[in-house]
């Protein structure tokens, strides 16, 4: 069973991490929630959602390593230099590195978008340095995959999907939601 793993910061986008931990269990795909500074972790829209645990001594393998948005959210993961380490380390062992909304700035940050296609919330595209930036709702490029916003988080959970355990999985997944 693949494991993919989730970092939420205070100011995380709700919808962004919800619907991709929710989808990616749905799918049989193993998730952890890791929380950056705490176990309770405060989203944008004071929903409180309670990791799995600490980003900090987490050691386990994973497949996936996915970050949610959110303006504050964002900021928090990208000013953490093991968020960044974390970041540069998936990609070079090429695992799936997913990042909706702001926080495909992180991956940029953490240099792995040099010679990509990306995209990211509308406003934050000149962070994606180095990357060839796209309006497309979800990009997927090698073992990258980004997306645009909340309204985006359906197709980049199911897209998660696609490339964690297969298409037929996928539609499986897509059906049983009506999307």
């Amino acid at each position: 069973m693949p494991h993919a793993v989730v970092v939420l910061a205070d100011g995380f986008e709700e919808i962004e991490a919800v619907t991709v931990v929710d989808l990616l269990r749905r799918a049989e795909i193993r998730v952890t929630v890791l929380g950056l500074d705490g176990m309770e972790v405060r989203g944008a829209h004071d929903m409180w959602v309670r990791a799995d645990q600490m980003f900090r001594g987490f050691s386990e393998p994973f497949d996936a390593l996915v970050l949610p948005g959110g303006g504050p959210g964002t900021k928090k993961l990208a000013a953490s230099n093991e968020v960044l380490e974390l970041v540069t380390r998936t990609h070079e062992e090429g695992k799936l590195c997913a990042a909706i909304c702001a926080a495909p700035t992180v991956l940029a940050k953490a240099g792995i978008l040099k010679g990509k296609k990306a995209v990211c919330y509308p406003g934050c595209e000149d962070k994606l340095t180095d990357a060839t930036v796209s309006e497309d709702a979800v990009v997927v490029d090698g073992n990258i995959i980004t997306s645009r916003a909340a309204g985006t988080a359906i197709p980049f959970s199911l897209e998660l999907i696609s490339a964690l355990v297969g298409e037929e999985v996928e539609e499986n997944v897509r059906s049983s939601i009506l999307y």
